[in-house]
């Protein structure tokens, strides 16, 4: 098979982006520029690596198997190049990929152990949505992710091999609100007085659904504010510009003006923090990040 280097990146790409035009935009080239080199790659292959559906792409079986020889072809290159020009960090080096609440509690907490600890360990770190993050792990892309999921907490994702999935922690649902709000002085709210707040949400899509806005709320909730960040959203709640929803985890970095409120007359809504990534024996860097996670972990439950 006469298949390039571009092609594989490309293929790893789309794989992680999940349709051509947003692989495009993160490779700095046009769509048709990525739709040629999966044609060529395609053609090379001599099977069909992609099925094609409304919102996107997904690989098939054979595109599968093909981005886990370029997923070690494209990391042996990359490593070559970090030897070849004295890059490559002593301490290993790890991806690491996280859901936005994660961030500021569970990860940060982590890497500052990390630095003191071992100190020659490289980590890098995305922040993502747990679909993208799941794909990029996949992919590839990230060797770790903290992801978060609903019961029954099955499989992130379908592929072939299973990922692996560790429980980090459980944590319940609840609402921030402002403490000078209608709702600031209460421990609990009902569901219906909820349904008639304007919420503060992040933008979400097909395969990414709306994060923010509590599950189920009867009628249509009105979001008046969208903002990836979750932090940026706490602090919208402070400004008295609406509600989100949030966890217990999040009360070390609550901004003043915010409190946290259980919802009354509906089901616990109940979520896993696990850390998943590819099967097989983990190299040791890796294994230290995960104990830093471990760590955390422990010390927020407890």
């Amino acid at each position: 098979m006469d298949m390039t280097l571009v092609g594989l990146r490309v293929l790893r790409e789309v794989a992680e982006r999940g349709t051509f035009t947003a692989a495009a935009e993160a490779l700095g080239y046009t769509q048709s520029a990525v739709s040629r080199q999966m044609a060529g790659l395609e053609q090379a292959a001599g099977v069909r690596l992609f099925d094609r559906h409304p919102g996107g792409v997904r690989l098939t079986g054979p595109g599968r198997a093909l981005l886990r020889h370029a997923v070690v072809a494209l990391d042996a290159v990359a490593a070559a190049d970090e030897e070849l020009h004295g890059t490559r960090s002593d301490g290993g080096a790890v991806r690491l990929g996280f859901f936005p609440p994660a961030g500021p509690v569970l990860v940060a907490a982590a890497l500052a152990a990390l630095r003191r600890d071992r100190p020659r360990l490289r980590v890098t770190t995305r922040e993502a949505t747990t679909p993208a993050l799941v794909r990029a792990v996949r992919a590839g892309t990230l060797d770790l992710a903290v992801v978060t999921s609903r019961p029954p907490h099955r499989s992130p994702d379908t592929g072939d091999p299973p990922l692996r999935a560790e429980p980090l922690l459980e944590t319940r649902l609840a609402v921030a609100v402002p403490t000078d709000g209608p709702f600031g002085a209460r421990d609990q709210v009902g569901a219906a007085e909820l349904a008639r707040e304007p919420w503060i949400a992040g933008p979400g899509g097909a395969a990414e659904p709306l994060l923010g806005v509590w599950p189920g709320l009867p009628g249509r909730p009105v979001v008046r504010h969208t903002a990836r960040d979750w932090l940026t959203r706490l602090h919208l709640v402070a400004a008295g510009a609406g509600v989100t929803t949030a966890t217990p985890a999040l009360l070390p970095v609550l901004p003043a003006g915010v409190r946290l409120v259980d919802v009354a007359g509906v089901a616990e809504e109940i979520r896993r923090i696990s850390l998943v990534r590819m099967p097989g024996a983990l190299a040791a860097p890796a294994q230290a990040v995960t104990a830093a996670l471990r760590r955390e972990a422990d010390r927020t439950i407890g």
